[in-house]
């Protein structure tokens, strides 16, 4: 008798579910944030202004902002980003044209390229954006992946000396790099 009910409890759910959608009514929660503010939280991202700082702005949680990011797609750069003026032709005679690639360097590891790194390093650095990411910060670099790769192995040598701090941020960065040159159809 009872496996009757439960099962009668379920058909009845379901026709009341397929009459709503029927109907035109929206079932579930209601969203937190309209399509116009999630445009709005969209384009703020993409200039750089930090998850927490939007979810404090739209008095939301921050996963309900990572929520909108991903529904757009925002979260996975595979494009250049808005990227502050560099003087032309700075940097078109040491790197070849490649396709560039969006990168964090941890600030750990930035600072400790701004002092051990050549200059076209210092010049990415200061080229790159910061973004507040919790303690820390991060410095989003715009750059073909020969540049991060250079990047890479002169902060492996300045990270051997280094503290934990530094050598925990260049195995992150390490990690960012090699998930980017997996991606990568072909990579000379």
């Amino acid at each position: 008798m009872l496996e009757f009910q439960r099962d009668m409890i379920s058909e009845n759910t379901r026709e009341g579910v397929a009459a709503a959608e029927a109907a035109g009514k929206t079932l579930g929660r209601p969203a937190a944030l309209d399509p116009s503010t999630a445009t709005a939280i969209v384009a703020a991202y993409r200039q750089g202004t930090a998850v927490k700082a939007l979810a404090r702005q739209h008095r939301v949680a921050p996963k309900t902002i990572r929520r909108v990011l991903d529904a757009a797609g925002a979260r996975y750069l595979s494009g250049p980003l808005d990227m502050p003026p560099i003087r032309p032709g700075e940097l078109d005679d040491v790197l070849a044209p490649q396709v560039d690639v969006v990168l964090d360097v941890p600030g750990r590891l930035a600072d400790l390229l701004r002092i051990a790194g050549d200059e076209v390093v210092r010049l990415a650095l200061v080229s790159g954006r910061n973004i507040r990411r919790g303690p820390g910060y991060s410095v989003r670099i715009v750059a073909p992946l020969a540049l991060h790769r250079a990047m890479l192995e002169q902060s492996a040598a300045a990270a051997d000396s280094a503290g934990p701090a530094e050598r925990k941020a260049h195995r992150v960065y390490t990690a960012r790099v090699a998930a980017v040159e997996a991606t990568q159809p072909h990579m000379p």
